[in-house]
Formats: C-alpha cells, structure tokens, sequence
C-alpha cells in the first residue's frame, strides 16, 4: 500500500506526532510532526541508538549539550551519535515541521 509522507499532516498538535513507518531488529525509521513544539528545557534525549534525521519541510533548531545549536531547514540532514545528549530547541510555529528519523545501532 502506497503512503505519503506529506499526507494526514494535523493543522494543530498538541503534542508532538512520533509515526513508525518501518523497522526491524535494529533500526527503526519514523516520521515525526512539530508545530511549535520543543523538547523541555531541561530535558535531554539520551538515545541508545544512532540517529539520522532530515526536515521535509517547515524549520527546526536543536540544541546540543557539548555544542553549538544546529538550524535546519528543509533539505538538511544530519547524524546524531548514540548518546549525544540533545534536545529539541524550536519548531516553527506558523508551519508544521515534517522530520524523517532513521534510529539505527552501530
């Protein structure tokens, strides 16, 4: 069955949409949808895995905790090293953010 990734995209969260779209032993790869959303300022995530991420659409800043902030707009990609510690710092408010993530191990 064909999906889109851009389709079912809510005009307002109130939370952040964390979506599975496939996985396995080790690996996982989700959509996520932000709009204005932003992980608690004090509240790092710590992941066991590795894990690749890219904005679709919309513009997001994450924050490192032994680093500088990283601003992504649509087209940037980067990869995050399991347990680098980092957080959501901003979503675009006016526009939903469209993030691909692929969690993977070593």
């Amino acid at each position: 069955m064909i999906k889109n990734l851009f389709a079912s995209i809510p005009l307002s969260l109130e939370a952040e949409q964390f979506e599975e779209l496939a996985g396995g032993k080790d690996v996982r790869v989700e959509r996520i949808v932000s709009r204005g959303h932003a992980s608690p300022e004090h509240g790092w995530y710590d992941q066991p895995q590795h894990e690749w991420v890219v904005v679709l659409q919309g513009r997001a800043v994450l924050a490192f905790e032994q680093g500088d902030d990283v601003v992504l707009a649509p087209g940037d990609h980067l990869t995050i090293p399991a347990h680098c510690r980092h957080r959501v710092k901003w979503t675009d408010p006016q526009q939903a953010t469209l993030w691909l993530a692929v969690h993977y191990s070593a």
